[in-house]
Formats: C-alpha cells, sequence, structure tokens
C-alpha cells in the first residue's frame, strides 16, 4: 500500500515517502496469499528537465505481465515523452501533471491486462507538488492510473496534507478519527446517509490536531511528514494485517527559489554496509 505525503505550506512543498513494496504470492494448492515485502523501492520522483516540480507514488508497485516496471523506473521514459510532446519548456504544476498522467495511463494501457468485468484493481496513484513561475504559493494535484487520471488540485487556497496509501493511523493522528468510522457508526446508530457525511464533518470539526498549518516553516512540514510516516512504520510492528509501509523515508522539498531539492534518499551500498 505504502505511504505517501504532499505538503502544502507558505514556504513550499514538501513531498515524502516510504520504500516499501509488498508481494502476495499464493500458496500451491492452497487457497491462501502470502505477503512478501521489499524496502528498497522509489517513490520519490523527479525529472532533470522540470526543476520546479516533483511527485510521489503510491498503491500498485509496477506496471506489467511479465516485464514489470515501476514508476521510478520509467521517469526516463517519461522524460523522452516530454521531449517528444515538445513540452521542454519549464511547465505549470497542473500540465506537468497532466502529462505524468497521460503517460502512465499510456503505459497502464500498454502493459496491463485487460479489464475483467467484477474484478477490482488496485490504482497506481499520484501526488505532484511544485511551484509555477512567479507564483508566491506552491499546489498540489492528485490523480489515480487508471480509475481518476485527470489531476485535481488539493488544497486550493489554504495550506496542509494530502496523502495517500495505508492512512488509517495519519487518519487517526491529524483527524482524531480513521475515516471508516462515519461507515461503521452509521448502521448502529441507524442514520440516513446524509447524517452520516454530517457526523464526519462534526467529529472533524472537534477532534482534529489543531496544527496551524499556515504558521508551520518549512522544516516543521518536513518533521511532520517524517513523524507521520515513521509512527505508522512503528505501529505496524506490533500489529496484524498488512505492513506496507516501511524502509527509508524519502523526502524532497520544492521551493520557488531553489525549486526540487531532495532532503534524504537511500543510497545503493555494497556488502560492506550490510555487513555480508
Amino acid at each position: 500500500m505504502s505511504l505517501g505525503i504532499a505538503f502544502k505550506s507558505s514556504e513550499g512543498i514538501v513531498l515524502a515517502a516510504d520504500s516499501r513494496v509488498t508481494l502476495y504470492t499464493e500458496l500451491p494448492g492452497q487457497n491462501v496469499s502470502i505477503p512478501s515485502t521489499y524496502d528498497n523501492a522509489t517513490k520519490l520522483l523527479h525529472t532533470r528537465t522540470q526543476g520546479f516540480v516533483g511527485a510521489v507514488t503510491y498503491g500498485l508497485g509496477a506496471l506489467g505481465q511479465t516485464d514489470f516496471r515501476t514508476a521510478h523506473s520509467l521517469m526516463l521514459d517519461f522524460e523522452d515523452y516530454l521531449q517528444s510532446s515538445n513540452l521542454v519548456n519549464r511547465l505549470k504544476v497542473e500540465d506537468y501533471a497532466k502529462a505524468l498522467s497521460d503517460f502512465f495511463l499510456r503505459e497502464w494501457n500498454t502493459r496491463m491486462p485487460p479489464p475483467v468485468s467484477n474484478v477490482p484493481v488496485m490504482d497506481m496513484a499520484f501526488l505532484v507538488g511544485g511551484h509555477d513561475e512567479n507564483e508566491p504559493y506552491g499546489k498540489v494535484f492528485e490523480f489515480q492510473v487508471p480509475s481518476n487520471p485527470m489531476p485535481q488540485e488539493d488544497m486550493v487556497g489554504i495550506f496542509g496534507l494530502t496523502y495517500g496509501g495505508q492512512r488509517e493511523w495519519v487518519d487517526r493522528l491529524l483527524h482524531g478519527f480513521d475515516d471508516s468510522l462515519p461507515t461503521i457508526a452509521q448502521p448502529f446508530l441507524q442514520i440516513p446517509d446524509t447524517q452520516r457525511e454530517a457526523l464526519k464533518q462534526h467529529l472533524a470539526d472537534n477532534l482534529g490536531a489543531p496544527i496551524p498549518y499556515q504558521f508551520l516553516s518549512l522544516q516543521d512540514c518536513v518533521n511532520l511528514a517524517i513523524f507521520l510516516i515513521k509512527t505508522t512504520m512503528r505501529l505496524q510492528t506490533w500489529l496484524t494485517g498488512i505492513r506496507g509501509v516501511g524502509g527509508v523515508i524519502d523526502i524532497a522539498t520544492v521551493t520557488r527559489a531553489d525549486g526540487f531539492k531532495p532532503i534524504q534518499q537511500k543510497e545503493i551500498y555494497g556488502d560492506e554496509y550490510y555487513g555480508l
């Protein structure tokens, strides 16, 4: 599942993601799936030719049926796609998000099997954040391939976090309740859908963490993003269920002055690092 965060602040954008990929193996002759985790995936995405925008991905970890490609492994192909589409000048964040969505939707349609009726498909989801030229504040867009490929802007006119993936613990920390709570409570309270939504808003208004996002420095935003991902990792070590968040936290900022700037990223090491 993973956990990806895009943080819009008054000083810039923060992009953060964990490094875990979870695969499921069907045991021969048994109706049992065993999860296996790998903690070295790169979900923080950037193109060299567009220096004021970046992205994080979560959800489906790779595209393909036999020759699997991760989102990170396809970013050089995306740069070629931008070049061939004559998108070589600095793009607006929305235009970059649209181009990224078009590219990955094309890759999905090329690499993935045809859809099967009544069989759910996990999306490859993206959060795109960056700065438009001469604009004081950054922008964040969200889209999912293939179900919802049109980028939608989040945090319009406000500051705060957009996040996705295995998000239940972030919901509880920031909102005061799991997002599924109103749906679980609805049949117990015997209330219609309209009151369920009113209950959700009432809980958010009264239980949400009182964080003044508009006053947080860029460093505060980096710290909070790391805290939320790391807390999810730590809690999962004691829980049964899918431990879908793990590995190194990759994090970058995008500011009006400096553009995309990695803050911490994992590196490839030899056997001495692992003590082999």
